[in-house]
């Protein structure tokens, strides 16, 4: 297998495009580009789950108030 294309870059106005040939196909249409010294490298756009966006977070060390605090309970309201 190939792992490896000459390929042309293409001026399109400010931007440069480049055609990724079919065997080099990424799997989704969202891709994150960065420069590495000389090299540019792409990958895959990968959305993180809200657990693992969640497990990023610091914690909060701050204490919330009773919001419920002088309600009459849920199980004395009578229709």
């Amino acid at each position: 297998m190939v792992t490896q294309y000459q390929v042309r870059l293409f001026h399109n106005g400010r931007n440069q495009t480049l055609n990724i040939p079919h065997a080099l196909e990424m799997p989704s249409n969202d891709v994150v580009i960065r420069r590495d010294g000389e090299r540019l490298i792409i990958e895959p756009f990968k959305k993180k789950s809200l657990l693992e966006l969640l497990a990023t977070l610091e914690d909060i060390d701050e204490d919330f108030p009773n919001v419920d605090e002088g309600l009459i309970p849920l199980d004395n309201i009578q229709f």
